[in-house]
């Protein structure tokens, strides 16, 4: 499957989740910018600053050396962080005319996340944010803006993405190539001449002389459904026309596998001898199932505290850290502690969340056990719910219902659409904004940036960060 570099569903889990890199000591020098600070753009009568593209530089410097890619020469990643800012303004206000809005508790959550999974505590955290230059409330404006924009993405984007039952059909069809085929499928009529238990020797015989005259007269092209409806004493009476349906071949028993084996199609096999008696049998119909889809199904337990009134985000954070520790060390098992601690429904059972498909969890609490191996436990992590701390026990393959696989085709293929089609509503937003640029801001010499402990902005895909910036008509 298309693994994208930008996942719309997932992106506030994604920002939240992701351990920060190590940070330095030292903010960057803000010496070399104009300390007297300038428009550079407009952006429906919104200004974008010089000292914006400045700051929107820097993270993308960061982002860029802590992952080792390659850094763009100075003019181009100067007028990527102007492009992106121009891109984020004209979204951020088509999200207001929207009406869409983040409280304060949903900024508190991202913050708890952000803190959580790095192991550190919140005043920790805003302690290596103003060691890097950056306020709190600039941090906290940050994440208002990412979830925001994820907020205005999915409800833009996801309207955009149109999967039909063609589509579908296609997509397992190219999936079925190359795979090996299913089980064998077989429908089998059935004409039961019963032998009733302890019967004298010259009963059988005659009753195996009746049988073999029915396949005599269903061999001649006497009609079977008919010859079962009247002679047939199977449990239904050959109502069905002895039909027993279309089933895997393994779902038959092995007598009637092997006598229908080398006919042809409508043809005729018996009298074969069984417990319940002889069984005239014709082969209906015989197919090649479709290669077996499968998914993987994953076996977790977790343990989750709630924050309120007695018990803070930051407290409970800490609380399953110690919790996790007494784990590790052995003082004490995981489902004991998931049976004394935990605030979720699955306490009784140790916290186990019995076996789970993908997407069945929220996506905070899903990208984290997503990355766990079998016997791992998180960190604390923090979703909608509270704050768990989750171990993965094991993993496996299952086999996937025909309605379950085109669900997870329409999912498959809405993924992989996903990027073409943000593209097209970011050029559609942006051309719909009047952008007028005016001062081209300052081009820095570019040096090598200390990561930093700020989520990386989610204005465009990764991707494009990288690509060459497309030049854009100033308006006037």
């Amino acid at each position: 499957m298309n693994k994208l570099h930008f996942a719309l569903r997932a992106l506030t889990a994604l920002l939240l989740t992701t351990p920060l890199a190590p940070l330095s000591l030292s903010a960057q020098p803000v010496s070399t910018i104009q300390s007297a600070d300038f428009i550079v753009a407009v952006v429906n009568s919104e200004p974008v600053t010089n000292s914006e593209v400045q700051a929107m530089r820097q993270r993308m410097l960061r982002e860029l050396t802590g992952r080792g890619a390659p850094i763009p020469a100075a003019a181009q990643l100067t007028q990527q962080a102007l492009d992106q800012l121009i891109n984020e303004k004209a979204q951020l206000q088509q999200a207001q005319e929207q009406g869409i809005k983040i409280d304060d508790d949903q900024i508190d959550q991202a913050e708890a996340s952000v803190a959580a999974n790095n192991q550190i505590s919140r005043q920790a955290l805003l302690q290596r944010l103003q060691q890097d230059g950056l306020t709190v409330a600039a941090f906290r404006q940050q994440l208002k803006n990412q979830l925001t924009l994820s907020r205005l993405r999915e409800r833009e984007v996801d309207a955009r993405i149109r999967i039909s039952d063609q589509d579908i059909d296609k997509f397992l069809q190219e999936q079925a190539q190359g795979k090996p085929a299913g089980a064998p499928e077989i429908n089998v009529a059935m004409i039961l001449i019963a032998v009733p238990e302890n019967s004298a020797p010259a009963d059988v015989q005659a009753l195996e002389a009746k049988a073999q005259d029915i396949a005599r007269r269903a061999r001649a092209g006497e009609d079977f459904a008919q010859l079962a409806k009247t002679y047939s004493q199977a449990f239904d009476k050959g109502a069905k026309g002895g039909e027993m349906g279309l089933r895997p071949a393994d779902r038959y028993p092995d007598l009637f596998v092997e006598a229908v084996r080398p006919l042809a199609l409508q043809s005729i096999a018996g009298p074969v001898r069984s417990g319940a008696g002889f069984h005239v049998l014709k082969l209906l119909d015989r197919r090649q199932s479709s290669p077996v889809m499968t998914t993987v199904q994953t076996h977790a337990r977790h343990i989750l505290l709630r924050p309120g009134p007695q018990l803070s985000r930051e407290q409970a954070v800490s609380r399953l850290q110690d919790v996790r520790r007494q784990i590790a060390a052995g003082q004490t098992s995981f489902a004991r502690a998931a049976q004394a601690l935990s605030q979720d429904g699955s306490a009784a059972q140790g916290g186990d969340l019995g076996w789970a498909n993908l997407g069945q969890f929220v996506p905070e609490f899903e990208e984290v056990m997503k990355r766990l191996q079998p016997g791992q436990i998180s960190d604390p992590l923090v979703s909608r719910f509270g704050v768990h701390i989750v171990e993965v026990l094991e993993r496996r393959q299952v086999a996937v219902p025909e309605k379950e696989q085109r669900e997870l085709a329409r999912a498959s293929l809405r993924e992989k659409r996903l990027d073409e089609t943000y593209e097209r509503w970011v050029e559609d937003v942006r051309g719909r904004a009047y952008v007028e640029l005016r001062e081209p801001p300052q081009v820095l010499p570019v040096t090598a940036a200390a990561p930093t402990n700020l989520p990386a902005s989610r204005a465009t895909p990764p991707a494009a960060a990288s690509a060459p910036a497309k030049p854009q008509p100033r308006r006037k």
